[in-house]
């Protein structure tokens, strides 16, 4: 079980790395622009509050790289507290902005974070 929830809690830290490099770097590309649903405006008009968003990300991501390699005690706490904080951000970002935001960011974290508790 700890190799499983490893992989899954390097996978959501992977995930928040690039919902970083999307919304730091490269927000008013066509690409992004394309797939979360705006116009060149509005991406130009709030590519400062993305990139304000990416780096709340990559703190995320960063809190779950620290959980392996943080001495053995402090495992288990770094991934409870940084999969938790995925995890609301998550259903919160489900609730008020997309749905779609459940599946890629919510799920993920619940099941890295339902395999941390139970392992």
């Amino acid at each position: 079980m700890p190799i499983v929830a490893s992989a899954l809690v390097a996978f959501v830290a992977l995930e928040h790395v690039g919902f970083a490099v999307l919304e730091m770097f490269l927000w008013t590309t066509p690409f992004v622009r394309k797939r979360f649903g705006t116009t060149e405006a509005f991406a130009k008009e709030s590519a400062v509050l993305a990139s304000n968003q990416g780096l709340y990300n990559l703190f995320l991501a960063a809190g779950l790289a620290w959980s392996f390699f943080a001495g053995d005690g402090m495992v288990r706490p770094l991934r409870l507290f940084f999969l938790g904080c995925v995890l609301l951000a998550g259903l919160f970002g489900g609730l008020t902005a997309s749905k779609r935001i459940l599946f890629v960011q919510a799920i993920p974290a619940a099941i890295a974070l339902a395999v941390v508790v139970l392992g």
